[in-house]
C-alpha cells in the first residue's frame, strides 16, 4: 500500500510501500479519498511534539481523513461498507496520508451530506479543535467577547463560524488581505496584525483562542478580564494535560518547567490558562455534521495536492499563507 512516511525527525517526507493496515474487531477499514493537512503533522515531522507525543519511528502522518468504508470489524455495528465517512484517527493510530486507513469506529461518524470529500476531509482535526474549545472547556454564552488568533487559518476560519453560532461578539487577528475574508465567516472586529498590537486594542475579553504561543499567548492573557480563560493549542502544556496523558514523572516535571512562566503570570492576573490538545471523538463529529448540513459552519478549503503531490503539500505548512485547510486529494 503507498503511504507517505517519516523516518527521521526533521528530515523529509517520503513515499514508501507500508503493509496493508490490521483491522481489528472495532475497527473501520477506510479508503482515503480525502486528507487535511495540519500544522500537527509539521510540528511532529520536525520534532517539536516529540515530548509529549513521542511516536517510534517510522510512523505515517496525517490526522484527518474523508472516504469511504471498505470493510468493518466484526464488532462494528454503526457503520457498513460503502458509507461516507470522516475522521480524525486517535493518537498512535494516525496515518491518513496512506491509501487505506484502519481507525477506531469511535473516532468515526457519517460524513456531513452536504459537502464533498475533500471539505470533509479538511474539517475533523480544527472542528474537534474548536469544538473542545469553546464548547467544552470554555463554554462560550451569548453575548460573550472572544479572541480567536489567526482566523483566516485551519482552526480559526472554524472556530470564528462556531463562536458566532454561540453568540459571542468575536474578534479575530488576520492580515488586512483576509480582513474581508474573516467578516465574511462572522468576525465582529479584525485585528491587523502586522500593523497593529492587538493588546492595545482590546480589553475585557471572556477567552482567547491562541494558535502562536510565546509572547502572543502572554499578550493574550492581558487582554482577557479577571476569571477569563486563555485557550492555547501551540503550548506550552501544562501539569494538568501531562496527567491526562499518562506521562510518566520525568516528562511531567519537563512540561511543568516549560509552562511555569504562562502560569504563574496567568495566577497574577485572575485568569486562566488551558492547553489544548485536542482528542479523538466521533460523537463531537456528528454534532459538527449536523452544524455542517444546517448551513452553520462551513468548511474552508484553500488548496488541494493531487495524492502523488503529498511532500509537496506538507511542505506548504511550513510555508503557510493557506486560508482555511490545505487537503489532500486521492478520489
Amino acid at each position: 500500500m503507498r503511504a507517505f512516511v517519516l523516518s527521521k525527525y526533521n528530515t523529509a517526507v517520503r513515499e514508501a510501500d507500508v503493509p496493508e493496515p490490521v483491522v481489528g474487531e472495532r475497527d473501520v477499514l477506510v479508503r482515503v479519498q480525502a486528507a487535511g493537512l495540519n500544522q500537527l503533522d509539521e510540528k511532529i515531522r520536525i520534532g517539536e511534539f516529540k515530548l509529549i507525543l513521542p511516536y517510534r519511528l517510522p510512523i505515517t502522518l496525517g490526522h484527518d481523513v474523508a472516504g469511504t468504508v471498505i470493510r468493518v470489524g466484526a464488532g462494528v455495528r454503526g457503520f457498513k461498507p460503502g458509507d461516507e465517512v470522516y475522521a480524525r484517527p486517535r493518537d498512535h493510530r494516525i496515518g491518513t496520508f496512506a491509501e487505506r486507513i484502519a481507525i477506531d469506529e469511535r473516532d468515526v461518524a457519517l460524513k456531513p451530506a452536504s459537502v464533498a470529500m475533500d471539505e470533509a476531509g479538511s474539517l475533523p482535526l480544527v472542528a474537534l479543535t474548536a469544538w473542545q474549545a469553546l464548547v467544552e472547556i470554555a463554554d462560550v454564552r451569548p453575548g460573550q467577547k472572544v479572541l480567536i488568533h489567526a482566523g483566516a487559518g485551519g482552526v480559526g476560519s472554524i472556530a470564528i463560524q462556531l463562536a458566532k453560532h454561540l453568540g459571542a461578539q468575536v474578534a479575530t487577528t488576520a492580515s488586512a488581505g483576509n480582513a474581508e475574508f474573516v467578516r465574511v465567516l462572522g468576525a465582529d472586529r479584525v485585528i491587523d496584525y502586522r500593523t497593529e498590537d492587538f493588546e492595545q486594542l482590546l480589553s475585557g475579553y471572556d477567552v482567547v483562542l491562541d494558535s502562536l504561543g510565546r509572547e502572543n499567548l502572554e499578550k493574550s492573557l492581558r487582554i482577557l478580564r479577571p476569571g477569563g480563560k486563555a485557550i492555547g493549542i501551540s503550548g506550552p502544556p501544562t501539569p494538568e494535560f501531562a496527567r491526562a496523558a499518562g506521562l510518566n514523572p520525568i516528562l511531567r516535571l519537563a512540561v511543568s518547567a516549560l509552562s511555569r512562566k504562562v502560569r504563574t503570570q496567568a495566577r497574577r492576573l485572575g485568569v486562566d490558562y488551558t492547553f489544548l490538545f485536542m482528542r479523538a471523538s466521533g460523537d463531537q463529529l456528528r454534532e459538527i455534521a449536523e452544524l455542517v448540513d444546517g448551513g452553520v459552519i462551513r468548511p474552508i478549503v484553500g488548496r488541494v495536492f493531487p495524492f502523488n503531490e503529498t511532500v509537496a503539500g506538507i511542505d506548504s505548512l511550513a510555508a503557510g499563507g493557506i486560508r482555511g485547510k490545505a487537503v489532500i486529494s486521492n478520489p
